[in-house]
């Protein structure tokens, strides 16, 4: 039976206005390690427990969800991206999953434009001169440090959601023309005040634009959209930038276009590391071609706190017996058969 508050278990721990926030309004149960949890740890701090906060590092699949105590009833993801979670398999069991889209568009979008500043312009080779060199500097040529321009260059979008969108904006400030695929054309108000061009065929773009910038969520069709076969379509001296999802690329295919000097490189906040993070392209970012920094697209400290807010009016919402605004449906979700969770 719920008791008069609801009963959470908080896989991360949070900014602390956020778990003083939780703490007054639900009995709280926060993992003060802060390092992710095994499949046997939160089944065992789910017990007598209403509600699941989980993150992206939970690892939440159908065996999982098999296991979870009966009285778990929401999934409540801190964050926007759920491919951590089966949604079909907590879909068919009964439970609903939440997640924290919108507050995430600005800061994510900035880091987009930072990535797509930084490797062209060798901003981080740039900062690392003097550090490397022990203080010693040869001192400014007119040929050191070279770069290349963004205003004039094409950029690519692919996926024009609100972060595509939000990049846009910035991208079309620095003087680039603005290119996009998406499932679907965005109306003339989104297109005109950005000059943007709308490609049907995401090949197409690739081979015109200067900049790839990925904007996209993980599904079942966007799983390796970038394949080694479209990494090799992309214009010769063009470069990438990824803040969304790894499993959008070919890792190892970007990494060998690359290698072979064929693409500029790459500006990458995620990349695969399951089993650590690939070699190779470590020897790119140390060799100043591949620039990568540490999942950091929408770590502000207002996100975070707004993130934290929109769980918070989720669970709300939910235990109050209405849905919630940030209510995550599985791929098809009208096809799939859903029974009630005991």
């Amino acid at each position: 039976m719920i008791g008069p508050r609801p009963r959470i278990l908080v896989t991360r721990r949070l900014p602390a206005t956020i778990e003083a926030r939780m703490a007054t309004l639900f009995e709280t149960d926060v993992n003060e390690a802060d390092v992710p949890l095994t499949g046997d740890d939160l089944v065992e701090g789910l017990a007598e427990k209403d509600v699941l906060v989980s993150s992206i590092t939970d690892r939440i699949d159908a065996e999982l969800i098999a296991r979870l105590p009966k009285a778990v009833r929401l999934i409540a993801q801190f964050g926007n991206g759920v491919d951590n979670i089966d949604i079909e398999a907590a879909w068919a069991a009964g439970l609903t999953v939440t997640n924290t889209p919108s507050v995430l568009t600005e800061d994510t979008a900035d880091m987009a434009m930072a990535l797509m500043l930084a490797l062209p312009r060798r901003l981080i080779e740039g900062s690392q001169v003097l550090a490397r060199g022990g203080g010693y500097w040869a001192g400014w040529s007119p040929t050191s440090m070279l770069g290349m321009r963004l205003r004039g260059k094409a950029l690519g979008i692919v996926g024009m959601g609100r972060i595509g969108t939000a990049v846009a904006q910035r991208a079309k400030a620095f003087g680039l023309s603005i290119h996009y695929f998406s499932r679907s054309r965005r109306s003339a108000q989104v297109e005109e005040p950005l000059g943007a061009t709308y490609w049907p065929s995401l090949d197409a773009m690739l081979e015109a634009v200067d900049i790839v910038s990925l904007h996209t969520p993980l599904t079942r069709e966007t799983q390796r959209l970038l394949s080694a076969e479209r990494l090799a379509r992309m214009k010769a001296g063009s470069f990438l930038v990824n803040v969304s999802r790894p499993e959008l690329i070919d890792e190892p295919a970007l990494v060998g276009q690359i290698e072979s000097g064929r693409l500029m490189g790459a500006a990458l906040d995620v990349f695969e590391y399951r089993d650590g993070v690939n070699p190779r392209l470590l020897a790119l970012a140390d060799a100043n071609r591949v620039i990568m920094t540490a999942h950091m697209a929408s770590a502000t400290l207002e996100a975070r706190v707004e993130m934290g807010e929109a769980v918070i009016v989720n669970i709300r919402t939910f235990m109050d017996g209405h849905q919630p605004p940030h209510l995550v449906l599985p791929e098809g979700g009208a096809g799939i058969v859903r029974r009630a969770r005991a």
